[in-house]
């Protein structure tokens, strides 16, 4: 069994057989998050992009647990510099782990990390334990998003929903339709006030169209994917 739990913002913990996937772990600066950076555990952290929503804790929960950190190749050579185990992904690029896999795909976002680093933002198509999940990183709606249902039929995908930085809702469920995943979690929405959105209307029009059941899920809150 794979089990899904939403952190807050864009940060989800993946589990299955003991095993702990940390996606974009802003935690210990964000308002709606209740879990702490020194608490959450994590075998191998991924990061969809660096800006400090997303890199957030990953240098302090890497150095406490010694997970490798899966990332685009300029924010993870900057990590690297602080002494993290790094693997330096680019788009296209697969990273295989025991019990999954994790490939790298486009996103339409900027990237600038807090040191400055510029970087391309990417999208994360994570399999593990037989299960596949889609974290669309930041981005707006473009028609690429359907392709990588393509390769690998989707369990669950996390599409942000929050306009102002990404996509808004509205066009949210469009992305839900190009993704074609038979469940979706809203994420990058209500942490601060440009990206409150009304996530149950979301839901409402992705479910009354028949496109996808929706999960709107609370800081902590958990799925089975």
């Amino acid at each position: 069994m794979t089990t899904l739990t939403f952190l807050g913002q864009s940060a989800i913990l993946l589990e299955a057989g003991g095993f702990h996937v940390l996606v974009d772990p802003f935690l210990g600066d964000n308002p709606k998050a209740t879990t702490s950076p020194d608490d959450v555990p994590a075998d191998l952290i991924l990061l969809t992009h660096g800006h400090g929503d997303h890199l957030g804790d990953t240098v302090a929960i890497a150095k406490r647990t010694g997970a490798p950190v899966v990332a685009i190749v300029e924010v993870a050579n900057e990590l690297a510099e602080e002494g993290l185990d790094v693997v330096d992904l680019n788009l296209g690029g697969t990273h295989e782990f025991d019990g999954g896999w994790v490939r790298m795909v486009p996103a339409w976002h900027t990237g600038l990390t807090p040191k400055g680093t510029p970087h391309t933002p990417a999208g994360l198509v994570i399999n593990l334990g037989g299960k596949t999940v889609y974290h669309l990183g930041d981005t707006a709606l473009f028609s690429d998003l359907a392709l990588p249902s393509r390769r690998d039929p989707l369990d669950l995908a996390l599409i942000p929903i929050g306009g102002h930085y990404t996509m808004d809702r509205h066009d949210a469920v469009e992305a839900a339709r190009l993704v074609a995943a038979p469940h979706v979690v809203p994420v990058h929405f209500d942490t601060f006030p440009p990206i409150e959105t009304d996530a149950e209307a979301f839901k409402r029009e992705v479910e009354e169209a028949g496109v996808a059941k929706v999960s709107v899920l609370a800081p902590d809150a958990s799925v089975e994917v």
